[in-house]
């Protein structure tokens, strides 16, 4: 039984050795197979073969944009970008004057390969952007602020530029939601010059126009209150005017009035010295037939035979010129004439007037000439201060 024991040990032992060295063999065999499938990686990967290396899938998208602007700009395919090739991207690709901006990608370097371009585009500002600094340069550089909720909700950073300017049509259209083609090419080209010149220069502040906007604000306040006062004063002139022309209306109406009485008591008096002709003919014949009857008595007396029938004669004579004049004293004071000295002051009332109507219709005059002219440069400097308003932020923008 004991070489039974030692044979089956044996036997086992064996086993065991054949087996560990098969798990050997097998683990190198993977091991190889697993370096040779890295170095295929590593070989087909570009994030593997460009320094600084790729940190995640938007540094691949990056570099992915990156290569097709390296070949956009390589036109000979020698697998770098010379400086002439640069400068006549940027006069027929991007429609730029600038020829100098190819300093700012080449720098000391005159041929410029993938590699070089990421490590350039990885020290550069625009690649640290955030989303707020690229929301910012699409409103301000770009122009195209609706587009803001797009960028935002998509957290378009500097780093997802080369994208928009490689013009990936699935990122444009599919993901941002651009569908303008000029929206499109405006974007594309702004993005361009950011990855590959750097970020754009702010223009200089010109402290002229601000000058220049000042002085315009302040001559536009200064019509504007020039016109007020133009037009207060004008507002208490016309007020003064209305004054004058009330009162003088007034002493128009008063005229009228004074030429209707004036009138009524000439015609009063046209009655009064008609009467007063009638009665003086009526007094002249009631005298005329006194006379006779005195005549008539007279020649009695004169016939009367004693002196007590001249007497009584005479009394009755008397006695009838009397009656006769008191007749006419009661004809006369039934009778009403106007006084020649009245009638005097009436005309000389009315002269006056007159004369008092016609310089105060002559001063209202001038002074309606004069409200008239200053309303009308007062409409015409009004017009001046809008026109000044109106044009001023065109002034601005331009």
């Amino acid at each position: 039984m004991s070489y039974f024991y030692q044979a089956v040990l044996l036997l086992l032992r064996g086993l065991v050795i054949s087996a560990v060295l098969g798990l050997e063999s097998g683990y190198s065999n993977d091991m190889l197979n697993r370096a040779s499938d890295a170095a295929i990686v590593a070989t087909t990967d570009p994030c593997l073969t460009v320094m600084p290396p790729c940190m995640g899938d938007a540094d691949r998208f990056s570099l992915e944009a990156l290569r097709v602007i390296h070949k956009q700009l390589d036109d000979d395919n020698d697998g770098g970008i010379e400086v002439n090739e640069s400068v006549e991207f940027i006069r027929e690709d991007m429609k730029q004057q600038q020829t100098n901006k190819h300093s700012n990608l080449h720098r000391e370097d005159q041929h410029i390969t993938v590699e070089e371009l990421w490590k350039g585009w990885k020290a550069s500002e625009v690649h640290n952007w955030t989303t707020e600094d690229t929301v910012q340069w699409l409103k301000e550089s770009v122009e195209l602020p609706q587009y803001e909720r797009n960028f935002r909700d998509f957290r378009i950073n500097g780093n997802t530029l080369p994208r928009l300017a490689a013009n990936e049509p699935s990122f444009m259209s599919g993901q941002l939601k651009i569908l303008d083609q000029r929206h499109k090419q405006k974007l594309n080209l702004k993005a361009l010059d950011a990855v590959l010149f750097g970020p754009p220069l702010r223009p200089q502040h010109n402290w002229m126009k601000d000058f220049v906007l000042m002085v315009s604000i302040v001559i536009g306040i200064g019509g504007c209150w020039f016109a007020y006062i133009q037009n207060k004063s004008s507002k208490v002139h016309m007020g003064q005017m209305m004054k004058d022309l009330e009162s003088l209306q007034s002493a128009e109406q008063s005229l009228m009035d004074l030429q209707g009485r004036l009138e009524k008591a000439q015609e009063e008096n046209r009655t009064v010295a008609v009467e007063k002709q009638n009665l003086e003919q009526k007094m002249r014949d009631e005298i005329s037939g006194a006379k006779k009857e005195s005549y008539r008595l007279r020649e009695l007396r004169q016939g009367a035979e004693c002196e007590l029938s001249r007497l009584k004669y005479a009394e009755e004579e008397l006695v009838q010129v009397r009656m006769a004049l008191k007749r006419a004293e009661k004809e006369m004071q039934t009778e009403w004439s106007v006084p020649e000295a009245l009638q005097m002051w009436l005309q000389l009332t009315h002269e006056v007037e007159v004369q008092y109507y016609n310089i105060k219709k002559h001063s209202a005059e001038l002074q309606l000439t004069v409200a008239k002219e200053e309303a009308e440069k007062i409409k015409k400097e009004e017009e001046f201060c809008v026109w000044n308003t109106s044009r001023r932020p065109q002034f601005i923008t331009g």
